[in-house]
This record gives structure tokens, sequence and C-alpha cells, in this order.
């Protein structure tokens, strides 16, 4: 779980930083007429977009989040509107990777044992 969740965060955070550059530095050097920024940062982010997508379905995936619903696609999505990818990030750690890393963490009780 903790390979996923570390691939997960560095392609959201990699993705995020992507974006925010692609749309507040390449866009407006390409309107003031330099558009090798938003060529060369263009494709990168579409390459990495891709694998962020892949990385945070396998999360969804390890973490049993249910595939057909909005916080899911929100999941899915997220590299694809500035700062949204750092916002996601910090509300799936809170409400779905905080709590399997410590149920993963927590021992295992036998079963006729009671604390």
């Amino acid at each position: 779980m903790h390979a996923a969740v570390l691939r997960y965060r560095v392609m959201a955070y990699t993705t995020g930083v992507l974006i925010i550059v692609l749309c507040f530095v390449g866009i407006p050097l390409q309107i003031a007429g330099h558009p090798q920024v938003q060529q060369y940062v263009g494709e990168v982010h579409g390459f990495l977009y891709i694998v962020y997508v892949i990385m945070a379905f396998l999360l969804a995936l390890k973490l049993r989040m249910p595939l057909l619903n909005w916080r899911t696609l929100l999941l899915l999505l997220a590299g694809t509107i500035p700062v949204m990818t750092f916002v996601v990030e910090r509300w799936m750690t809170r409400r779905y990777i905080a709590p399997a890393l410590a149920a993963e963490a927590a021992p295992a009780s036998p079963a006729g044992v009671r604390s």
C-alpha cells in the first residue's frame, strides 16, 4: 500500500506543478508570441497525466473505492484543473489513505483473544 500511495503522490504533485506552469506561464508566453514553453510543458504534462490517471486508478483499486462514483471521477480528473491535484491529494489522504494505512499497520488480534 505504501508504494501505491507514494507513486500516486509523486504523480499528483508532478502533474499539479506542470499544469500550473502550463496555465500561468506557458499560455501567457504563447499569447506573447513564444510558444516553446507551452509546447514542451504541454507535451510533458499530457504524457505524465496519463501516468497519473493510471497511478490514481491503481490506488483507487487498492483502497477498494467504488469505481463508478463522483469521488473516483474527481480523483482521475484532478490533473486537468490547476491546483486541484493538491486539493484532491489532501482530501484523499484524510478520507481514504490515512485510515487504510492505519488499518494496515494495526496488528491483527487472534480470533478468541479480547483486549
